[in-house]
C-alpha cells in the first residue's frame, strides 16, 4: 500500500509548496451564484452595456474570490462530519445498506478508520498517519468501481459515497481544496443519490440555482396534466413518465456543473470559459385525440400561472446582473445575499407542453403578450393603486410580477409608495397563496434594491399587525419573515408577546434559504434579527420577551442550533442565549447541563468577544456546588488540540480592559481544580490580571465595575438566579440578619439539612483553597491594591473589596505568612479597614469591617501597633454596633486586653 504522502499527492496535496496565481480575465458570461460570492465587487450593468469592466489593481480578483467561496462550501459540508454524530451514524447507514456486496468490506475498513480518528482526536501522530493512509487505500478501492459503470448502477452509488468519505479524509488532513473536488465527485458518480440521500442542504443551496428552469418546468407541467381529461391510470402513468424525465435531467445538469466546479478547482483560479447548458425536456405528454378543453375557468388559471413564470417567453442566455443587494448588522453578523434569478440556460422555445384544444400556441400567447403588456401593465398599476375590488387587485398582481420577471428594469415603475401601499392592502386581505407569496416576492424586490421602501411598508403597518398574521400562515411564515427582516423592524414594533413563539417557528423551521424572484433570504438570519430586537426593547420587554423564549423551550433549540451552526450563527446564538439568562438567572442550572462547553471555547478561539466572556462567566455563577464542579469539569476538556487553559491565558492576552478580570476570574476559579502546591503560570497571570484592575490609576468605570463583578465572583457563593452571596453569607457569620435588626441571632450561620451541611463543607473548603492561593501568590500587591480599592474606589469595587477581605480574612491563620503581614501594605490595609468602622458607612460595610479585624488579629499583632487614640475611636464605634454582630463585642473585649501604646 501507498505511504500516505504518495496517496496525497496523487490527490494533488503538496506541502511546502508555493502556487503562483496568475490574474484571470473578467468573465462576463460565468455568473456563479451571488449567494457564494458574499464579497464580490459589484458591477452593475444595463441590457445595453456591451464593455468589460476592469477591476482596479487593489482588488482581489472576483475569480479568486468566488473560488475561495466554492471551496469554503463544499468542504464546510464534509466538515460537518467531523462535529455531529448523528450526521456520522446517518451517512454510515446510507452508505452501508446494501450488506450483500462485498466490495462493503472496503467501505467499511475506510469508515471505520475515520471514526476511530475522530472519536479519538488525541490520536498521536504516527497512528493518525497509519489511519488516514488505511482510510484513503480502501476507499480508493472502492472509488474506483465508477470508471467503467454508467451512473445509475450500484458501483456508482458506492464509488460515490466513497468520494464523500474521501472528502472527510482530506478535510481531517485540512485540504479544502482537495475535499471540495471529492465532494463534487459525488454528485458526478451518482447525482440522483447525492442530491436526493447523501447532500441534499448541499444540492439545493449550491447546484439547485442552476437548475431552477427545469423545476418551474416540472411544475407546469405537473398542473397541466390537470386540464386534461384522462383516467386514474392514465394520469398515475403520465405523472410516472413525467418524473422519470425530470429526474434523467436534472441529474444530468448535477453532473454537469458538478464537473464544471472540478474543472474550475482543478485547473486554479480561473473558471472555465463555458458554462453547461441544460435545456428542457422535449416530451409530449398527450395526444390531441385523447383529451379535450374542461371548464374555461381551469384554461384561464393555466394561462396565467404560466404568464407569471414565463413559459411563454424564450429566455435567452444572460449575463451577470447583480443587484448587489447585502445587508450586515455588524462585522461577521446578518448577512443577506441577493441572487439573480436568471439561470443562464439555453431554453428551448420548442420543448413546451403541447396545450389542450382551444388554447393559443406559445409562439401566438408570445406576440400577443408583447403587444399588451404596456398597457396592461399601465392598467394593473392603476387597478392596484385605486380599485377597491380585491378579485381585480388579485389580478392585477399576477400582471405586475409577469411584467417584473419579464423586465426587472421596470422597478421606477412599480416602486412607487402608492403601488407599494396598494400591494400591502391586498398582501394584509387576500387569502389566495398564490397571490400572497407574488405580493411578498414583489416587495422583498422593491426593498432588496431600495431601503426607503422598507420604510413605506413600516409606516403603513406600524405595529406590524398585517406581518403577524402573515407569519401565522404555516405555508407562507419564512418567506413573510424574509421579507419582514428586510424592512428590519424595530423592538418598539414588536410589543406583543405572540411574537416569541412565531420568530422561534421560524428559527426551527427555516433551515432552507427563501428565493423570493431574484433575492435569497435565510429565515434563520431573520430569526436571529427578530430574537435580537425582541431582547434588547424596554428592561420589562426585555425581561417579559425573554422568560417567554426560556419557558416556550427555546434554550433547547438554540442549544441544537449551535451544535449544528456555523460560526456566524454560534455567535448570534451565545448573544441571545446571554440575553436570557439575564433576564431569568435561573435557567444557566439547564445551560450548565445541555450547553456544549467546547461552543464557547470555539468562538473564544475566534473572538474571543465580550458577549462569549460574559456568557461563560454567568455560567459558573451556579447556586449548587455539586454541579458547578461538575461544569468545571466538562470546561476543563478544551476544544481541539488546545487546553481549556491555554484558550483562556490567550483571551486574557486578546480580552478589552473591561473583560480581563473576568476572564482572570474564570481562569483562576478552573485552576483551583489542580494542585495548589505546584506553580502555575496561569494562576500568576490571573492574580496578576485582577490587581491591575484594581489599579487606582486607571479612571475607568467600566474596568471598575468589572473587577467589582470578579471579586464576588472568587467568593464562590450565589444564589438560585445567579447572584453573588459571599457578602451576605459573611454578614450571618458575623450574627447579623437584617431582618432582625433588634439583636443579633448568633455567632455562626447553621445551614438546614444534611444535604445542605455537606455543600457548605465543601465550599468552604473551596474558599479555603482560595483564600491560601490569593494570599500566598497575590502577597504584598494584592493586599494594597484591595486596600486602596476599598479606600478610594467607586463604590461597588469597595463594597467587593471588603467582602473579598472579610472571607479572605477567615482562613489567614491557616496560612501564617509573615512577610505580608508584616509589610507596609498590610498596616495600610488595617487603618482603611478601621475607617470604615465610622458612623458615616452603612451597618453592613461597619460590621465586614469589624469581622475582618477580628478575623486577622488572630494571626497578626497589628493591635499592638496602634495607638491608644485609635483603640479608644474603634471601641467607640464597635460598642454602637455590638447589639448587631457579636464581632463587634468580641473585638471590643481584645482591645481591652491589648498593652497600651502612646
Amino acid at each position: 500500500m501507498d505511504s500516505l504522502s504518495d496517496l496525497l499527492a496523487k490527490e494533488g496535496f503538496v506541502r511546502d509548496k508555493k502556487v503562483q496565481l496568475v490574474a484571470a480575465p473578467d468573465h462576463d458570461s460565468i455568473a456563479l451564484p451571488i449567494y457564494i460570492c458574499h464579497n464580490r465587487p459589484k458591477h452593475r450593468r444595463t441590457a445595453s452595456s456591451s464593455k468589460q469592466q476592469r477591476r482596479p489593481s487593489n482588488e482581489p480578483a472576483i475569480d479568486e474570490v468566488a473560488t475561495k467561496a466554492v471551496i469554503s462550501i463544499l468542504s464546510g459540508y464534509a466538515g460537518k462530519y467531523l462535529k455531529d454524530k448523528g450526521f456520522r451514524d446517518s451517512l454510515r447507514d446510507k452508505c452501508l445498506v446494501n450488506r450483500t456486496n462485498g466490495l462493503l468490506d472496503n467501505m467499511e475498513l475506510g469508515i471505520q478508520s475515520i471514526e476511530k480518528l475522530i472519536d479519538n482526536p488525541g490520536t498521536v501522530k504516527e497512528m493518525k498517519v497509519k489511519l488516514l493512509r488505511n482510510s484513503i487505500g480502501f476507499l480508493t478501492i472502492v472509488a474506483s468501481l465508477n470508471s467503467t459503470k454508467g451512473t445509475g448502477d450500484s458501483n456508482s452509488q458506492l464509488s460515490a459515497c466513497a468520494q464523500l468519505y474521501l472528502s472527510i479524509v482530506y478535510k481531517i488532513e485540512k485540504n479544502d481544496r482537495i475535499c471540495a473536488r471529492h465532494v463534487l465527485q459525488v454528485f458526478v458518480d451518482s447525482p440522483h443519490l447525492a442530491r436526493t440521500h447523501l447532500l441534499p442542504d448541499l444540492w439545493e443551496h449550491f447546484f439547485l440555482p442552476h437548475l431552477l428552469h427545469l423545476k418551474i418546468w416540472y411544475n407546469n407541467q405537473t398542473e397541466s396534466i390537470l386540464d386534461h381529461l384522462v383516467s386514474r391510470d392514465q394520469e398515475e402513468q403520465i405523472k410516472k413518465h413525467l418524473s422519470k424525465v425530470y429526474d434523467e435531467h436534472m441529474d444530468m445538469g448535477t453532473a454537469q456543473f458538478a464537473l464544471y466546479y472540478k474543472e474550475w478547482l482543478k485547473t486554479g483560479w480561473q473558471p472555465p470559459a463555458t458554462l453547461p447548458s441544460v435545456p428542457l425536456p422535449t416530451i409530449n405528454l398527450f395526444s390531441s385525440s385523447s383529451t379535450r378543453r374542461r371548464r374555461s375557468s381551469s384554461l384561464f388559471n393555466i394561462f396565467v400561472h404560466r404568464t407569471i413564470f414565463g413559459n411563454d417567453v424564450e429566455k435567452q442566455a444572460s449575463t451577470e446582473n447583480d443587484h448587489g443587494a447585502m445587508e450586515q448588522k455588524t462585522e461577521n453578523e446578518e448577512e443577506l445575499c441577493i441572487d439573480v434569478y436568471n439561470t443562464n440556460q439555453q431554453i428551448n422555445t420548442e420543448s413546451r407542453p403541447i396545450d389542450p384544444q382551444g388554447i393559443k400556441t406559445p409562439t401566438q400567447v408570445t406576440h400577443s403578450h408583447v403587444n399588451s403588456s404596456s398597457s396592461d401593465l399601465t392598467q394593473a398599476i392603476s387597478t392596484i393603486s385605486s380599485s377597491q375590488s380585491l378579485l381585480k387587485c388579485e389580478m392585477a398582481i399576477r400582471a405586475m410580477a409577469k411584467a417584473w420577471l419579464d423586465d426587472p428594469l421596470i422597478e421606477n415603475t412599480l416602486a412607487k409608495p402608492i403601488v407599494i401601499e396598494g400591494m400591502l392592502e391586498v398582501l394584509f386581505s387576500s387569502d389566495n397563496e398564490e397571490i400572497l407569496e407574488l405580493v411578498i416576492s414583489l416587495l422583498t424586490e422593491f426593498v432588496a434594491r431600495n431601503e426607503l421602501n422598507g420604510k413605506i411598508i413600516k409606516n403603513f403597518d406600524p405595529q406590524l399587525e398585517g406581518f403577524m398574521n402573515l407569519m401565522r400562515n404555516s405555508s407562507l411564515f419564512l418567506k413573510a419573515a424574509a421579507l419582514l427582516h428586510l424592512v428590519k423592524p424595530e423592538a418598539k414594533q414588536m410589543m406583543l408577546t405572540e411574537w416569541v413563539p412565531l420568530v422561534l417557528r421560524v428559527l426551527e423551521f427555516g433551515d432552507q434559504t427563501q428565493t423570493l424572484f431574484s433575492v435569497r433570504c435565510s429565515p434563520q438570519v431573520a430569526a436571529y434579527y427578530f430574537l435580537d430586537q425582541l431582547l434588547c426593547g424596554s428592561d420589562q420587554d426585555r425581561m417579559e420577551n425573554g422568560r417567554l423564549v426560556i419557558s416556550l423551550g427555546g434554550l433547547s433549540l438554540l442549544c441544537r442550533r449551535m451544535a449544528t451552526g456555523d460560526i456566524v450563527e454560534k455567535i448570534k446564538g451565545v448573544s441571545i442565549i446571554y440575553r436570557c439568562i439575564l433576564s431569568d438567572g435561573r435557567c444557566r442550572h439547564y445551560l450548565a447541563d445541555n450547553l456544549n462547553p467546547e461552543l464557547i471555547f470555539e468562538l473564544m478561539v475566534y473572538d474571543c468577544s465580550d458577549t462569549t466572556i460574559s456568557l461563560l462567566v454567568e455560567l459558573i455563577c451556579l447556586h449548587r456546588f455539586e454541579q458547578r464542579t461538575k461544569l468545571f469539569e466538562k470546561l476543563l476538556k478544551g476544544w481541539d488540540c488546545l487546553s481549556t487553559m491555554q484558550i483562556l491565558l490567550v483571551c486574557l492576552q486578546r480580552a478589552t480592559l473591561e473583560k480581563r478580570p473576568l476572564v482572570a476570574a474564570v481562569m483562576f476559579q478552573l485552576d483551583l481544580m489542580g494542585d495548589l502546591l505546584e506553580s502555575s503560570v496561569y494562576r500568576e497571570e490571573a492574580i496578576e490580571a485582577i490587581v491591575q484592575a484594581l489599579d487606582r490609576k486607571i479612571l475607568n468605570e467600566n474596568v471598575q465595575e468589572h473587577a467589582a463583578k470578579s471579586l464576588l465572583i472568587l467568593g464562590s457563593r450565589y444564589s438560585y438566579t445567579g447572584t453573588p452571596e459571599a457578602e451576605k453569607w459573611i454578614l450571618k457569620e458575623a450574627g447579623y440578619d437584617e431582618s432582625l435588626e433588634a439583636g443579633f441571632h448568633g455567632r455562626y450561620y447553621v445551614v438546614q439539612g444534611s444535604k445542605n451541611l455537606n455543600n457548605e463543607d465543601e465550599i468552604e473548603h473551596w474558599l479555603r483553597k482560595a483564600a491560601m492561593s490569593l494570599w500566598m501568590r497575590g502577597g504584598k500587591k494584592l493586599i494594597g491594591a484591595l486596600g486602596e480599592s476599598i479606600a478610594n474606589g467607586l463604590p461597588s469595587l469597595a463594597r467587593a473589596s471588603l467582602v473579598t477581605i472579610s472571607w479572605i480574612s477567615k482562613f489567614v491563620h491557616t496560612v501564617g505568612d509573615g512577610d505580608v503581614l508584616h509589610s507596609i501594605e498590610f498596616s495600610t490595609l488595617i487603618q482603611h479597614l478601621m475607617q470604615c468602622l465610622n458612623r458615616d458607612n452603612t451597618i453592613e460595610e461597619r460590621i465586614l469591617a469589624s469581622f475582618s479585624l477580628l478575623s486577622l488579629s488572630k494571626s497578626s499583632g497589628f493591635l499592638f501597633e496602634i495607638s491608644d487614640d485609635e483603640k479608644n475611636a474603634m471601641v467607640i464605634h464597635l460598642r454602637s454596633m455590638s447589639k448587631v454582630t457579636w464581632t463587634a463585642k468580641r473585638l471590643v473585649t481584645i482591645i481591652a486586653g491589648s498593652p497600651s501604646r502612646r
